[in-house]
């Protein structure tokens, strides 16, 4: 199967496939590499542009956009310290970020609503992540502006800075389907 994923990803790149997903062509490569969990991502007929809503940097170290991060492929993953399957996928996000993150590529966690800096801290240490960013939307403002319905929602924006698909819920953000989706947008 993971040669079968690599094969698609492969020919999709050699063929000049489109990372912005403005061609059927791309919509429907994406599609084809979903897969166990990945069934669950819902690629959008067409991109559309993010908010550009500010959050707050970890650390207290500012704000940002998701303007700030055009030009890379980013998974932009909404959770909180309370939420039992953002704990179990976190260190499946983090896996990804290790394996792909660089350049092109980054996992871009927020915590939205009421997560204390310390408390989200001592959520990554105790489930071991220490790769992924502590940033906060506290007020939701963002999260609302992005039409988060519920916890953890994941959203994938291209290196245009536009979104092209969104998964509710929790999935294994490190498994072969997930890889080769995200290596197809970085074509």
């Amino acid at each position: 199967m993971k040669k079968l994923l690599l094969a698609l990803v492969y020919t999709a790149a050699a063929l000049g496939a489109n990372p912005s997903l403005g061609l059927a062509a791309d919509r429907a490569e994406i599609e084809a590499l979903r897969d166990g969990d990945m069934k669950k991502l819902i690629v959008l007929p067409e991109a559309r542009a993010v908010s550009q809503v500010p959050f707050q940097l970890a650390d207290a170290a500012g704000e940002a956009t998701l303007g700030d991060y055009k030009g890379k492929v980013v998974l932009l993953n909404f959770w909180a310290t309370w939420c039992a399957p953002c704990r179990k996928e976190m260190p499946q996000l983090s896996a990804l970020q290790s394996e792909l993150g660089g350049d092109r590529f980054e996992v871009l966690t927020i915590a939205t609503g009421r997560n204390s800096p310390a408390g989200i801290e001592k959520f990554f240490g105790e489930i071991g992540v220490d790769n992924l960013p502590r940033h906060q939307d506290p007020r939701q403002a963002l999260a609302r502006e992005m039409a988060v319905i519920g916890l953890p929602i994941t959203v994938l924006i291209d290196a245009d800075g536009m979104e092209v698909a969104r998964l509710i819920g929790d999935a294994d953000w490190n498994s072969d389907s997930a890889r080769a989706i995200i290596a197809a947008l970085m074509q």
